[in-house]
């Protein structure tokens, strides 16, 4: 392998990429606005969740339950009446109604025990299953001070100390900014690389290249260089710029290590994006093989669920692939602060895994072009 050809065919891919604008624009777009909408939407959250009462009672413990709901939790509560409720909750109107009886405080005070109905609109998933639980909370809290005639704080008997590392705020959009930057890796290399070859194909350049003198090797790292240079740019250029100035968010551990396993991410998710573009035989192909890959390997490398709630079969099975590796060191450098020391059996296994994805990709080229 000459490094000069190497080197030119390299620069070839740059160009294309650049007269390509909206490869360009999804590159900006991943590693700058959706990295910040992946910081400031919460949808793991109850925000701002939309509910009514229906108050039948009309006295002052529901007049208190009905002001205990507030921003940032949920909107300020709608009173309507028993005929209205299923009509709202049909129309998408309202997520949560919470249905007062006549008589509620009356049978409170005497020990009676009442009931008050909830009527969540389940469809919204994340809402009615995080809401209902604030609710009864709400709603229990309240009806424990008006019994007692009076507002304090119960002192449990136990008195439990929280202490929260490498996040004290809890702030989701930490790890919702930083995960972001790490599935954008995966999904911008293997989409650049397998671009870049179909093109090739689609266009008849390939060709053009085999009866030039350079070898299979030569036209495959002539690609994944460029592509993954351009990522680590964008890596680079997104926690620096989007992460650490505009949304303020500190990064644990040396930004370098990441980097440097960064790299060998890219090393396999390129290689991964050049086999599949040797499978697929169109651009539509890539795409439809894109989804069955990528959608995976990002929803079960760790990324939003902790690699060991999965089932044995599962996680033996993810071991295999780039992400889940590249997700644990992110994850340890990012937040935790882990240095070389720690994180190097994931830099290992990134790099086997980088070898053994390219070498099955230039298996897959050299017999795609005989």
């Amino acid at each position: 392998m000459r490094i000069a050809t190497v080197w030119r065919l390299g620069i070839k891919e740059l160009w294309g990429l650049v007269r390509t604008p909206a490869l360009l624009v999804l590159i900006l777009f991943a590693f700058s606005l959706q990295i910040y909408v992946a910081a400031t939407a919460t949808p793991f959250t109850l925000n701002k969740a939309p509910i009514s009462i229906v108050d039948e009672d009309v006295s002052p413990l529901s007049a208190r339950i009905a002001t205990a709901f507030y921003l940032p939790w949920f909107t300020p509560p709608q009173t309507i009446t028993l005929s209205q409720m299923n009509r709202r909750m049909d129309a998408g109107i309202d997520t949560f109604t919470l249905v007062i009886p006549a008589g509620f405080q009356r049978d409170l005070l005497a020990g009676a025990e009442p009931a008050i109905q909830l009527n969540v609109d389940a469809t919204r998933m994340t809402q009615a299953f995080t809401g209902a639980g604030y609710v009864q909370a709400i709603v229990a809290g309240e009806v424990a001070e008006f019994a007692r005639r009076y507002r304090a704080e119960e002192v449990p008997p136990v008195d439990l100390v929280l202490r929260a590392r490498f996040n004290p705020e809890l702030n989701p959009g930490w790890f919702g900014a930083m995960m972001e930057v790490v599935n954008n890796v995966s999904l911008l290399s293997v989409i650049l690389a397998g671009a870049a070859l179909i093109r090739e194909r689609e266009r008849g350049t390939i060709e053009h290249l085999l009866v030039m003198p350079v070898t299979p090797v030569e036209i495959m790292v002539g690609k994944i260089w460029p592509m993954a240079l351009v990522v680590l740019g964008a890596v680079l250029f997104s926690m620096t710029i989007v992460v650490q100035a505009w949304l303020d968010i500190p990064v644990a551990g040396s930004l370098w290590l990441l980097m440097a396993g960064a790299a060998l991410q890219l090393f396999a998710t390129t290689s991964l994006g050049i086999l599949l573009a040797t499978v697929a035989g169109s651009m539509p192909q890539f795409g439809l093989l894109l989804m069955l890959v990528l959608f995976p390997l990002q929803i079960l490398a760790g990324g939003l669920t902790p690699v060991e709630n999965m089932p044995d079969a599962l996680r033996w099975a993810m071991s295999a692939a780039p992400d889940t590796h590249f997700v644990s060191l992110a994850q340890a450098v990012l937040f935790r602060g882990a240095g070389l020391d720690t994180v190097w059996p994931q830099l290992a296994s990134l790099a086997a895994i980088g070898t053994a994805f390219f070498a099955l990709s230039l298996w897959r080229f050299r017999k795609s072009l005989g």
